[in-house]
């Protein structure tokens, strides 16, 4: 379906600048742009690509100063990387969605499955499983007994929902995700290490999005907690007990230890590991890499390093390090200079 620039502009309420009757049917980047593609600028970073693009139309800042003429047609908007996102939402969502119970699955009869949902080849909803209206479970995705899955979700293939785990609506699981296996929890004997058993679940409340080959891990008693809006990447581990606060957010390879409570609106980049135990305080930033061993106190705390330390004193610690050899020579220097000068102050004492 094509789409006219001043079609889109009243939609996103932008201006033209250009040819408003210029239509497009797909999205590219601005370096990678076709005739009949939308781009988008919202970076000045990549200003340049304005005058060498190839899409028809391209969704701009306002405020960025853009010198003669472009063969795009722009439509200016105050901020293009949220415009741009609310047009690709609008262009998946308006994609033909699956629908019916394959043959090649398995639904057990005391399953409930909601209207309009979609279950693939050869995936298996469990006994007593309740899955929620417009959901949809894609090929080898499995849901365990007793598990439930809210309304308008989507399991892509391979991810696995233990069994008596709750998933709440509009959440998008990816493939490998695994939701609710054993918690890693073992008691030391005399003849080796004791299973303790994890009786729990995991609780995923409403507009979660769990990334590929993430684990969440069921609780020892109780639930493991993913409250609403929360996001989390590719390749996360979430312990037994944890309980991730709302609208938080974690990006790969971050792992977080046992029965710890992670703040709302919390921001963890790629390799972050958090302690067990711990308490981590709403709107706490830890830049990639950073290792939080203890609780976080004070709201709105920007973290770096490991062990993690403030922000800004890591990055000047940083400077000092890089310095280290040099700073090292300087004081054995500075060493001899003293031994010298008590050795002539020894000689000519006053």
């Amino acid at each position: 379906m094509d789409f006219s620039a001043e079609t889109i502009a009243g939609f996103v309420g932008g201006t033209v600048e250009g040819d408003p009757k210029v239509t497009i049917h797909d999205f590219a980047k601005i370096e990678e742009g076709r005739p009949g593609c939308i781009s988008f600028l919202g970076n000045e970073k990549y200003l340049h690509y304005i005058h060498e693009t190839k899409s028809s139309i391209v969704i701009v800042n306002r405020s960025f100063n853009i010198e003669g003429v472009t063969a795009a047609t722009l439509i200016r908007v105050d901020n293009a990387y949220d415009t741009i996102a609310k047009l690709l939402t609008i262009y998946d969502q308006m994609s033909p969605k699956k629908k019916g119970i394959d043959t090649l699955s398995f639904v057990a009869a005391s399953a409930e499955i909601g209207e309009d949902c979609y279950v693939g080849p050869f995936a298996y909803i469990g006994e007593n499983v309740k899955i929620g209206r417009g959901t949809s479970v894609y090929p080898h995705a499995v849901v365990y007994d007793g598990a439930s899955v809210g309304e308008n979700c989507t399991l892509y293939p391979n991810v696995s929902v233990y069994h008596g785990c709750k998933i709440g609506n509009n959440c998008i699981l990816h493939s490998g995700a695994v939701i609710g296996a054993d918690g890693f929890g073992f008691v030391p004997t005399p003849e080796g290490y004791e299973k303790f058993p994890q009786v729990g679940i995991v609780t995923i409340e409403d507009n979660v999005e769990i990334g590929a080959n993430t684990c969440v891990d069921r609780s020892t008693m109780g639930s493991t907690y993913v409250r609403k809006g929360v996001k989390i990447d590719n390749l996360v581990q979430i312990a037994h007990n944890d309980d991730i606060g709302e609208n938080t957010v974690m990006s790969a390879q971050t792992g977080v230890a046992g029965s710890t409570k992670i703040g709302q609106w919390c921001m963890f980049g790629g390799q972050v590991g958090i302690g067990g135990h711990a308490t981590i305080a709403n709107r706490t930033m830890a830049g990639a890499q950073a290792g939080i061993p203890n609780s976080v106190k004070k709201e709105g705390t920007a973290i770096q390093g490991s062990p993690a330390i403030d922000g800004k004193r890591f990055w000047r610690a940083s400077v000092v390090f890089k310095q280290l050899p040099e700073l090292s020579a300087m004081v054995s220097r500075l060493q001899k200079e003293v031994e010298e000068l008590k050795k002539i102050a020894s000689k000519n004492p006053e």
